[in-house]
């Protein structure tokens, strides 16, 4: 395994982290409580020590999953638990930003109860709320963390200017932007700005929601309420077919140049674009079984080049991650 330090703390993580919005079971068509249990002691076995998870990631039942998984055989301690905080439910209404200092401090814990723990050792607003400043979530962040409460401070979907503001409060020592060969816009800021200021990338969706694993096809069907349904990667056939010729043609690229597959190559080049975590989705153990094989090894520049060439020749109608994106609480009320 490969590791780094989340920004100017002390705490050093896996640089492939487990996510576990899928061990939820929402928008991903259920959960199998004993094998996502499973999964999380499997990670850490294979010294996966970073554990991301989030309150809304099947509403409290994710960092259910989570705690229970590590409260037994000192594996709390071998674990670095990543949560996050910021969006609100309830029965009559789906997920709505809030960051909201009162709301935090709720949140806080409930997250610590659910996770069976005294302190998160790395605490992320999960999105940016525009009715609330800036400035004062980062300060109630700031005060949690003088606690001793959480151990290190991120935040998820923010932009270098929502960034700058926060820092000018609190210190910062993680940011978590979607980030895969597919979608790319942290490109563009966030990733500069880390790497200018010290701040670790936990690049969530590095398989791209499983497209980016060499194993969906055009003829795999979502069913239920896996959020893939309304992903136009995966529901506009056009633009299926398009992402699915360039996994073809990265799966190629990556077996004649490296004895890899496209798996392989897609984390690795999460890995080599700088202080950057893969955050690795997974519900069963045997999911994890290729993780080594992005381990130990670099894309050279020859090879960064022709990925670039691959996806401007194979992908001609590009679209982003943005319809995760939950409401805030006033567009939801209107």
């Amino acid at each position: 395994m490969e590791y780094l330090l989340l920004g100017a703390s002390n705490i050093s993580v896996s640089r492939i982290g487990l996510g576990t919005w899928a061990i939820g079971g929402w928008l991903w068509g259920g959960t199998d409580r004993a094998e996502s249990i499973a999964t999380i002691q499997s990670a850490l076995d294979r010294g996966i020590t970073l554990i991301d998870t989030a309150p809304v990631y099947g509403f409290g039942e994710s960092e259910r999953i989570v705690g229970e998984a590590l409260a037994t055989g000192g594996r709390r301690d071998r674990a670095v638990i990543a949560t996050k905080a910021g969006i609100a439910w309830n029965e009559g209404s789906g997920p709505r930003r809030d960051s909201r200092p009162d709301r935090l401090r709720l949140e806080l814990e409930d997250s610590l109860r659910r996770l069976r723990t005294d302190r998160i050792d790395l605490y992320q607003v999960h999105w940016p709320d525009p009715l609330v400043p800036i400035e004062d979530t980062a300060a109630e962040l700031d005060r949690m963390y003088r606690a001793g409460k959480i151990r290190a401070i991120g935040v998820s979907n923010y932009d270098p200017e929502q960034m700058d503001a926060f820092r000018s409060i609190a210190p910062l020592h993680a940011v978590q932007p979607p980030y895969n060969l597919f979608e790319r816009a942290a490109d563009d800021g966030v990733l500069p700005y880390a790497k200018a200021n010290g701040l670790a990338v936990l690049a969530y969706g590095a398989l791209c929601r499983g497209l980016l694993s060499g194993r969906i096809t055009a003829q795999t069907r979502f069913e239920g309420d896996d959020l893939r349904r309304a992903d136009p990667k995966f529901a506009d056939p056009a633009r299926r077919d398009q992402y699915l010729a360039a996994v073809r043609s990265l799966d190629t690229l990556a077996r004649e140049r490296f004895n890899r597959d496209v798996l392989a190559l897609a984390v690795r080049w999460v890995l080599d674009r700088g202080p950057t975590v893969a955050l690795w989705g997974a519900r069963r153990p045997q999911q994890l079984d290729a993780a080594h094989s992005a381990l130990g090894w670099k894309l050279d520049d020859a090879a960064m080049r022709e990925i670039d060439a691959i996806l401007r020749r194979d992908i001609l109608d590009p679209v982003g991650p943005e319809f995760m994106a939950p409401p805030v609480r006033q567009a939801l009320a209107a």
